[in-house]
């Protein structure tokens, strides 16, 4: 972020060419002009222009974001906190919330999914609970690209780094190769913590006369204009290629924050104590745009004044000018709000946990903020114009009329058999085992874990009464850009199809939109018609969105990335013990596909590999069909009565059953009817005009929401049909997956499709 002007506010304030480079367009800055009575100064526009940024004020998205449902009888915080929270019996709550840290980590991928991490975790602690997990939703280029694998390697090194060292699991997550991420990678992250009910606490300032104290590490240049600005503007693709990656990295490091674990585990620490000593009145996490938006977004919520002495904030570089303090990313910092006669005790509890601690300012009655560098004023805003005034746009969506993304390239031919597309499959980028990269990460730390990644659906964390949380994240940008509204719907559905499998049903869920430049009608259509689709399948699934993030131009010279809506989602099992497994137990066991599982071809992973373009649409879904399978196969779980469950999602039933038998070390003998063949080949109708359906091709292979694979004895397996479609498929045992089909047969052996399952392991060992 360049300085609002050369003289920094002093003589000649700045103009309107220095509002521009800033973000702000010519009519935002004369409203600011409006609202302040006269040009700002070079702290008035410096606020102003990262408050009134995209990633802070969601301007694109904010009346879009108001239609989705909020509210459900598990809902204690929802949108509008650092993080929303569900209540999960027994006194306790679980705060949750998934944020990005995109165009940071598409500088700077280390650094900049470090500080993802560490900005989710304050989220949690800010609202009083104490992080107990950590998942990642990951996008790149195609791995066999110098710049995918830089961003990759550099990204799951800071995910681990800050994780593993602050002793949070991180417990699941998802990673994509496609070509419209190589440039603009997406670095999702999403935390949860556990709280007393009780002890939460909220980030509204009140009391004038109370102090302002800024906890943590010292205030420096690194971030300054980091999140607000980069997150607000479309990246310059021009760079590829690891070296010109890091360049550019380089050149850019400012904008990126630099982030310290250990500092934080302290402030995590001191910061929870404070609020078990009952010394806090409110507790703000800093993070894009620092103390401007930490304060100002206080002071909103409070319906109060804030004034900030900047040369009393901790400063760890010389000469920083009151704009720059005030614009700081600096991480691993919280503004709290604390009564004077608390202020002593407060400090004191730093010195006990060795982090810094200083009274900066305190709360006003003014409904102003007040930027003061030793005493003399320097800054003045309206709070109101600050948060709650910033001018919103609406969208102007308009459907593109043809396909938006080239086809990718072909890896696959048209004429392999049966076997050699499954040994495609699963050494495919987007399906062979994340083994790789999720060992770099600690999922046992806190020992809470009961699922962690490639045992289960979703992850488990036990809780202290013997029940249980499920918690997962997902999405599928290339769904998504084939049908934004349909795509978007899957992606809920598999989210709580995965809860299903580990025996739990949704208490509420959290997303984060990852789209590109939303002035261009196509993209509007996509965001808009994404939105629509998520509102209508969280109230379906009775999961009230309880918070989130926008991410938004995420494109660059290359054109924009897949719109990506990933969405997480926590549940509650009753018996932890009894949670789900998705690798086959038992020889012996009957398998069987269960739900209404109607598979297509299109916009498939199977597709991808053949170099086929994304269709105009998918097949409509059956909604309370789906559902309804989820339900039965979650009590299934719940009851004891399976040996295992699995979700039928990318890659298709032959990928879930090669999965299933890998995780358990048992083969499976699987004959496919003609009976099932109707049933599979009986898609519902829909406007897609990809690949047709076509046997056995799009039984084995075809994706699309509501199918499991479960295995266990037959008389559990048959109850399940009271509540939604079940077919036998064969039993469980041998060394070898034996697929039978009208026109294919196939018999692998377990060695085989390991070796293939294995090719990102050895691709990134």
């Amino acid at each position: 972020m360049s300085s609002p002007s050369a003289t920094a506010g002093h003589a000649v304030p700045p103009t309107l060419e220095d509002a521009l480079a800033l973000g702000l367009t010519r009519a935002e800055y004369e409203l600011v002009c409006e609202k302040q009575g006269g040009p700002p100064n070079a702290v008035e526009l410096a606020m102003y222009s990262l408050l009134w940024s995209e990633h802070c004020a969601y301007k694109h998205s904010k009346r879009l974001l108001r239609s989705l449902p909020t509210e459900g009888p598990q809902v204690v915080i929802g949108p509008g906190e650092n993080a929303g929270a569900v209540d999960v019996g027994g006194g306790l709550v679980c705060a949750f919330k998934v944020e990005s840290h995109n165009h940071p980590s598409a500088v700077e991928p280390f650094q900049g999914a470090a500080t993802g991490v560490g900005g989710i975790i304050r989220d949690i602690f800010a609202l009083g609970a104490r992080p107990i997990a950590v998942l990642d939703s990951l996008r790149f280029g195609e791995p066999s690209g110098a710049r995918a694998r830089y961003l990759l390697e550099g990204a799951v090194s800071g995910i681990a780094h800050y994780g593993n060292s602050i002793g949070v699991p991180t417990v699941g997550g998802e990673v994509y190769f496609e070509a419209p991420y190589e440039h603009n990678c997406l670095i999702n992250v999403m935390a949860l913590g556990l709280a007393r009910r009780e002890q939460l606490v909220r980030s509204a300032a009140a009391g004038a006369g109370n102090a302002l104290v800024l906890l943590g590490a010292a205030t420096g240049r690194d971030g300054i204009g980091g999140a607000s600005v980069l997150a607000s503007s479309e990246l310059d693709s021009a760079a590829s290629g690891a070296e010109a990656g890091a360049a550019r990295g380089e050149d850019m490091r400012p904008t990126v924050q630099v982030g310290d674990p250990f500092e934080e585990k302290k402030l995590l620490e001191c910061s929870l104590e404070l609020l078990e000593r009952g010394l806090l009145v409110s507790l703000q996490d800093l993070g894009a745009a620092g103390l401007t938006s930490a304060a100002a977004e206080m002071a909103a919520k409070g319906r109060v004044g804030i004034e900030i002495d900047v040369a009393r904030v901790p400063l760890r570089e010389t000469g920083m000018q009151p704009w720059e303090v005030m614009s700081s990313e600096s991480q691993e910092r919280m503004l709290c709000v604390v009564a004077p006669a608390n202020v002593g005790a407060v400090l004191e509890l730093c010195e006990k946990w060795e982090i810094g601690g200083a009274e900066i300012g305190s709360v006003t009655d003014g409904g102003r903020v007040r930027v003061l560098a030793h005493g003399t004023l320097v800054g003045d805003a309206p709070v109101r114009a600050l948060v709650d005034e910033c001018p919103l746009y609406d969208l102007e969506p308009q459907r593109p009329p043809a396909a938006t993304y080239p086809a990718p390239a072909a890896v696959l031919a048209d004429e392999a058999t049966a076997a050699e597309t499954l040994i495609a499959l699963l050494g495919s980028p987007n399906l062979s085992s994340r083994r790789a990269l999720f060992e770099h990460y600690d999922a046992i730390v806190q020992s809470r874990t009961v699922r962690r990644p490639e045992q289960a659906d979703a992850a488990v964390l036990a809780l202290p009464d013997g029940s249980g949380l499920a918690v997962s994240i997902d999405g599928n940008g290339r769904r998504v850009a084939a049908d934004p509204y349909r795509g978007t719907i899957e992606a809920a559905l598999e989210c709580a199809a995965n809860l299903a499998c580990a025996g739990a049903q949704p208490l509420g869920a959290t997303n984060n939109l990852n789209f590109g430049n939303p002035e261009k009608a196509h993209i509007a259509w996509q965001l808009s018609e994404s939105v629509r689709g998520l509102g209508e399948a969280c109230r379906a699934l009775e999961a009230p969105i309880v918070g989130g993030n926008v991410s938004l131009y995420n494109e660059g010279a290359t054109g924009a990335i897949y719109p990506t809506p990933v969405i997480g989602m926590v549940g509650r099992l009753p018996d932890v013990s009894r949670a789900g497994r998705l690798a086959f137990q038992r020889a012996g066991d009957e398998i069987a596909l269960v739900g209404p599982f109607a598979p297509a071809l299109a916009a498939s992973e199977l597709a991808k590999l053949r170099g086929e373009a994304l269709p105009e649409g998918l097949p409509e879904i059956e909604l309370e069909a789906v559902i309804a399978a989820q339900a039965a196969v979650c009590e299934a779980v719940r009851a004891g009565a399976l040996s295992s469950a699995h979700d039928i999602a990318e890659g298709g039933l032959a990928v879930a059953l090669a999965e299933c038998a890998l995780a358990g070390g048992l083969g499976a003998t699987v004959e496919l009817g003609e009976e099932l063949r109707h049933r599979l080949s009986s898609r519902p109708p829909g406007p897609s005009s990809g690949s047709p359906a076509r046997w056995p091709l799009s039984a084995l292979y075809g994706e699309g929401p509501g199918g499991f694979l479960l295995s266990g004895q037959a008389p559990a397996l048959s109850e399940l049909g009271r509540c939604t479609p079940v077919a036998t498929l064969g039993t469980v045992g041998g060394e070898s997956l034996r697929i039978s089909a009208p026109g294919a047969e196939l018999s692998l052996a377990l060695g085989e499709l390991g070796r293939a399952h294995a090719r990102l392991v050895e691709l990134f060992a």
